[in-house]
């Protein structure tokens, strides 16, 4: 059905000239062991997790996407999706953080002119801003109201992630004499800003959700980065590649999670901690519904890993093509993309739930911590359903119908 293939060789990073994709993946191990060793603690305190993006900060992660000439890593998004899969191994809550970092403090090389985007990303990297927010629809929008002096935004809004760590908030509005949605940047030291951290989920604590307030704020011209249509047949296919670049963060989050919580289950079941039946003594390698279940989920988890390869060799590709971009050839890779929200989405519950069963009663414990990559990955997929996104690979398989264009929430 036209999918875009896979790639066999990595396309090379062009104009880079900061480290290479090997030491970042080297510097996110490092930052997630770091993590691990504390994950449990953190992620049942719940607190803003001030700390962890000064880690990230320190590393240098969070200037990862912005090019080495503007003061950045200068790497792609296939570094930037396997660093936030890395993390999300580690602490899911974070991982959300970062993603949505990269995707929000990117969007304006997606949106607004070209050399709008270098300036603000050369600002970004020199004060090393955290970005939180979020530019997908919702039920009660912001509202932009034009004014002497640029814009005034108004409106409450919850967000999934960042806000209440965010230096910068990028955020969708609508502007009440045309109608016409826009991302909008604003300072969280702003007047008229308030944020507060009523989010309360039984997952995904640390990502640093919230409830955003705007009252009177204003809003200079140049910080209205550009529109957000609903069709992408008003983008440029380049600019629609926004969506499957958004998407394709949280299946990196839903493999990280995945990964992460066999890996930790494997290392339980290898102490001699988790056994399912008497006939079968502590710790034994003979277990048939312990075998069965893990060769399950590795196969699930890898299979996920696979197509979500293929998404991002997708997503790379389309991005080099710049202004060459076909409709046709961005309504594949978005289709590519939803099914590897679909895989990844299954993957990640299958494995935090039946997990518990091999590690038996004992994964009841709240020292142990196991429940937390159920509760995450539940809470996440709540937020990002798959339902439509399988709804788009039907139609696109039986009718070529090109997929709308969606925001990750």
């Amino acid at each position: 059905m036209g999918l875009a293939p896979a790639l066999s060789e990595p396309v090379p990073e062009c104009g880079r000239t900061g480290p290479g994709r090997a030491h970042w993946l080297r510097v996110a191990r490092e930052l997630a062991d770091d993590l691990a060793t504390d994950a449990v603690a953190r992620e049942q305190a719940g607190k803003t997790p001030f700390g962890e993006v000064s880690r990230m900060r320190e590393a240098g992660l969070l200037t990862l996407l912005v090019p080495a000439e503007l003061g950045g890593g200068g790497v792609d998004w296939r570094t930037a999706y396997a660093v936030v899969r890395e993390i999300a191994g580690a602490d899911a809550g974070i991982g959300q953080l970062l993603g949505s970092h990269y995707f929000l403090s990117w969007s304006a090389r997606f949106l607004a002119e070209p050399v709008r985007a270098a300036e603000l990303e050369r600002k970004s990297a020199g004060q090393q801003w955290c970005w939180g927010g979020g530019l997908a629809r919702r039920e009660a929008p912001l509202a932009l109201t034009r004014a002497a002096a640029g814009f005034v935004l108004d409106g409450r809004q919850s967000y999934a992630g960042g806000v209440l760590v965010a230096d910068r908030l990028a955020v969708r509005a609508v502007r009440g004499d045309t109608g016409e949605s826009f991302a909008v940047v604003v300072d969280r030291a702003r007047p008229g800003v308030t944020i507060d951290g009523d989010a309360g989920t039984f997952g995904q604590r640390l990502a640093a959700g919230g409830t955003v307030e705007f009252d009177g704020v204003p809003v200079a011209a140049d910080e209205v980065l550009g529109a957000l249509p609903v069709d992408e047949d008003v983008l440029s296919p380049r600019a629609a590649l926004a969506s499957p670049v958004g998407r394709l963060l949280a299946v990196q989050l839903w493999l990280g999670l995945a990964e992460g919580v066999l890996s930790e289950a494997r290392e339980y079941s290898r102490a001699g901690q988790a056994v399912r039946y008497s006939d079968w003594p502590a710790g034994s390698p003979h277990d048939p519904q312990t075998l069965a279940t893990y060769g399950e989920l590795t196969v699930l988890t890898r299979a996920a890993s696979a197509l979500a390869d293929q998404a991002v060799d997708a997503v790379h590709r389309g991005l080099a093509g710049g202004d060459d971009l076909t409709h046709d050839e961005y309504a594949d890779t978005s289709v590519l993309v939803a099914m590897a929200e679909a895989a990844a989405s299954r993957a990640a519950q299958e494995s935090t739930a039946r997990a518990l069963d091999v590690i038996g009663p004992r994964a009841t414990s709240a020292r142990l911590g196991f429940d937390r990559f159920w509760r995450n990955a539940r809470a996440h997929t709540l937020c990002e359903p798959v339902t439509h996104r399988l709804r788009d690979v039907g139609d696109y398989f039986l009718h070529g119908a090109h997929p709308a264009f969606v925001l990750p929430a």
